[in-house]
């Protein structure tokens, strides 16, 4: 019977599943880290007290990457390059998800309007990433060798999704809220068609490592279409709503070590 539990747990007990897995997660991870990074270096000085959170949410994202490849090392595995249609962060970037990386990379401060559309797209992203870390901590949170990296990432992610409901609820205060709810509209669209091809890119080289037999291939492959035509339909919304969470200046500190 396929499940995410059975899927992850046969990914997880062969060798060379794991380390592209982790490899996959590391680089995405990392990039997120250089891209948070940079915009926090770049905030204007209308916004210069958001520095620290953006600084605090890219140092986040790179322990996360060192977090996988622990993992990896401690595996007696090295990472492996990651294929270019598995890469997540480089997909969402030539999609227009994120601020391009040619503009990060220039000394220039950005706008105001550039950290709205930065934060609507976190949102989206940052949902997706929290929904599957809360999927991985259901079925692995306990699990000796990955349990205590999975429940250190859930609760950032968690920590994520939050600062960016909050942040955006005070820039839709300041009366962006039109130019918000539209770009997160835009954003959610762009990243369900991404995540279907990301998915089914990682499935297929995971098919083949795991030597899957054709009909269960095909059954996954439909699994994601169909998830697919679920979120273009309905599941979008999820990705577009805000709402105060209950968490409050969940990133107003340092990052937190993997206890």
């Amino acid at each position: 019977m396929l499940s995410p539990r059975s899927l992850f747990t046969e990914i997880l007990d062969d060798d060379e599943s794991f380390r592209l897995f982790c490899s996959i997660a590391a680089s995405g991870e990392s990039q997120g880290g250089w891209e948070n990074g940079r915009i926090s270096a770049l905030v204007p000085e209308s916004q210069r007290a958001l520095a620290p959170k953006i600084a605090r949410h890219g140092a986040d994202e790179d322990k996360h990457g060192r977090i996988f490849t622990a993992l990896m090392r401690k595996r007696g595995v090295e990472a492996v390059p990651v294929p270019p249609e598995t890469d997540y962060t480089m997909l969402l970037e030539r999609n227009g998800i994120g601020l391009a990386h040619t503009r990060l990379r220039q000394e220039t401060p950005l706008t105001e309007a550039d950290i709205v559309t930065y934060l609507s797209h976190s949102r989206v992203t940052e949902q997706r990433a929290s929904e599957q870390m809360a999927l991985l901590l259901k079925h692995f949170g306990d699990h000796p060798e990955i349990g205590k990296a999975v429940r250190a990432i859930a609760r950032d992610e968690d920590n994520h999704l939050a600062y960016c409901h909050e942040e955006l609820l005070r820039f839709a205060a300041l009366g962006h809220g039109r130019t918000i709810q539209r770009i997160l509209r835009e954003c959610a669209m762009s990243e369900i068609r991404v995540y279907r091809d990301v998915s089914l890119a990682v499935m297929e080289h995971m098919g083949r490592l795991l030597r899957w037999p054709a009909p269960k291939a095909a059954a996954l492959k439909a699994g994601i279409h169909a998830v697919y035509l679920y979120e273009r339909a309905f599941g979008w919304r999820r990705m577009v709503s805000l709402s105060m969470p209950e968490r409050r200046d969940a990133l107003g500190g340092p990052a937190v070590a993997m206890a």
